[in-house]
């Protein structure tokens, strides 16, 4: 049983039923592992879609996703996605290979520092030296994943512990295969001899245990009431539900039982969009700045108090209740009158089985008439003509049009994917992905791919601009090989304009931020998938017809949409 097998029999032990990589030969053994216990192998095109995918299945089923890479540059084209996903608090294990614990250091084959270079972005680094210590290292990094503020972790399995010992002994005896000419080639030999006794002596070994419950802050019942006594008394409340709400998949149904039992506005953002359904009457999905400047009290369920809300500028003089599982986010740049250091889904189940509302009849309809209002204002800017080619507006509500009821919506772009935000509703919770905080370009393909997989029955929309599209649309490859059949949309203006908005209107110039006309459909067709050319205003619909038809026949399809220019996103920089 080499090091690989003791690999996967942690992952089988903690419930992992994907393992997203790039080969290499420093970590075959651990591929080769997880095949022969049902684990399934997804070998993608870059090792940053790896972590993607591996993110993506850990939002939506709690289990933390696997990505397994290869030494050097294996690893350290993932540091982008880790990033991602330790600022989005998404609890994931990355595995990478190393250099044979003997030439560490010496200049073996794609040996850096890993360990320096990617500890300050992960919770956890794991670094086993010997075989016994392999299944320690990994049942720790799953645990310390999900425990307190969630987020990724990382275990370096050097080649050594991964082989058998038959032929790691081969490898060692190759080396030192010489009659010693002096005493420090004698010490040498001597020194690998114990090395690998004690690398591959398993006292004290064991086997896999089941996962170890995660360490989770927990509010008090004095605080549950005094949240209660506030939003009792507030006139004009709001709650602000962010994506660390919905760390806990399988019990999605009570959070959206308790919210709909505490009765008040809500604003969902992240993955909590999609919580409420389509026009749920509580959800309020524009205006969201003047509601919370009009408010008097504001619930803050596991957002930070960054760019997004303005540092806090967004809330006026509203008391505020805040509840995180982070300590720093809690209380960042605005400290709340109630700051409750808990996980937030617990925390509004446990509210809204005390809390008694009144009915506010006049401030939601204060909310709701500035909503509708956005709402007309969008589709009386979907019927103006643009400079060329396609309302982008007009494409996006036929994209809402044709999403079903167990759809998932990944979205991986700027000014494109910012206008379908505010168009196209998820159906249902966790059927939204998009990066999170760091605003990482390049989620695309690698979300789409962990959805589809753990919910093979839904239509999963990648929503591209065509800026963002570029970055991974070769995974149509792996798309095509898996028989993954995710639908693209690519909003094609043939720039970067989101920053060409700002660019051009500041700094008078359009250097960089133009593209061309590109055929992504082409280049989709180029890779095995299904191309869908969108170019007249009379077959939007007919276009998104035909992918649907497609994908529900197994069919990866790309739709690639030819734009235009509209004003409806000007002066929407965000620092």
């Amino acid at each position: 049983m080499h090091g690989g097998n003791r690999v996967a029999e942690v992952l089988q032990a903690h419930g992992v039923r994907f393992v997203f990589t790039l080969c290499g030969g420093h970590i075959s053994p651990i591929l080769v592992g997880c095949e022969d216990r049902g684990i399934r192998v997804i070998d993608v095109r870059h090792e940053a879609n790896t972590v993607f995918a591996a993110d993506a299945v850990s939002r939506l089923t709690g289990v933390p996703g696997v990505a397994a890479v290869t030494a050097g540059p294996g690893v350290t084209n993932t540091i982008t996605a880790i990033k991602n996903a330790q600022m989005a608090q998404s609890p994931l294990v990355l595995l990478g290979g190393a250099a044979a614990t003997v030439l560490r250091g010496r200049g073996s084959l794609q040996d850096i520092d890993q360990v320096a270079l990617i500890k300050p972005h992960v919770k956890y680094v794991g670094r086993p030296n010997t075989v016994r210590e392999i299944v320690p290292a990994l049942e720790r990094a799953f645990h310390e994943a999900v425990s307190g503020v969630p987020g990724p972790v990382f275990v370096e399995l050097a080649v050594d512990l991964l082989y058998e010992e038959e032929l790691v002994r081969e490898w060692y005896v190759k080396k030192t295969d010489r009659p010693a000419r002096n005493l420090g080639e004698a010490a040498v030999k001597n020194y690998l001899k114990v090395h690998l006794k004690n690398q591959f002596a398993l006292k004290d070994f064991r086997s896999a245990n089941p996962p170890e419950p995660a360490n989770i802050p927990t509010h008090t019942s004095k605080q549950i009431q005094k949240a209660a006594d506030m939003l009792r008394k507030a006139e004009r409340p709001v709650m602000l539900i962010g994506s660390q709400t919905m760390l806990e998949p399988r019990k999605v149904h009570e959070l959206t039982e308790a919210v709909e039992a505490l009765n008040i506005p809500v604003f969902l953002s992240g993955m909590a969009r999609g919580l409420l359904g389509k026009d749920h009457p509580l959800q309020m999905r524009h205006k969201r700045t003047a509601a919370l400047k009009e408010s008097d009290l504001v619930v803050l369920s596991g957002n930070p108090m960054d760019f997004r809300l303005d540092y806090g500028g967004h809330i006026g003089n509203a008391k505020l209740i805040g509840v995180n599982r982070c300590k720093t986010d809690l209380t960042k740049n605005r400290r709340p009158e109630l700051a409750i250091l808990a996980d937030p889904h617990h925390f509004l189940v446990d509210l809204a089985r005390v809390a008694q509302q009144p009915t506010r009849p006049e401030w939601y309809e204060t909310l709701k008439a500035r909503h509708d209002a956005r709402c007309a204002e969008i589709d009386a800017m979907a019927d103006q003509p643009t400079d060329a080619h396609l309302n982008p507006m007009k494409v996006c509500q036929s994209l809402e049009r044709h999403l079903s009821d167990d759809s998932i919506l990944v979205v991986d772009g700027g000014d494109f994917v910012a206008t379908a935000a505010y168009i196209c509703q998820p159906r249902k919770a966790l059927s939204w992905l998009d990066p999170g905080v760091f605003g990482t370009l390049g989620v695309g393909a690698g979300f789409a791919l962990g959805a589809k997989l753990v919910r093979p029955e839904a239509d999963v929309w990648l929503v591209y601009g065509d800026g963002s599209a570029g970055f991974t649309i070769p995974e149509f490859d792996t798309f095509v090989r898996h028989g993954v059949a995710v639908n693209a949309l690519v909003g094609n203006d043939a720039g970067w304009t989101q920053i060409a908005r700002d660019q051009v209107t500041i700094l008078g110039s359009d250097v960089a931020v133009k593209l061309r006309h590109t055929d992504y459909h082409v280049v989709a067709e180029g890779f095995g998938a299904r191309g869908v050319h969108m170019t007249e205003d009379d077959k939007i619909d007919a276009g998104f017809d035909e992918a649907l038809a497609a994908s529900r026949e197994g069919e990866p399809v790309l739709i690639n949409a030819l734009i235009g220019h509209t004003s409806f996103r000007d002066g929407s920089m965000s620092m």
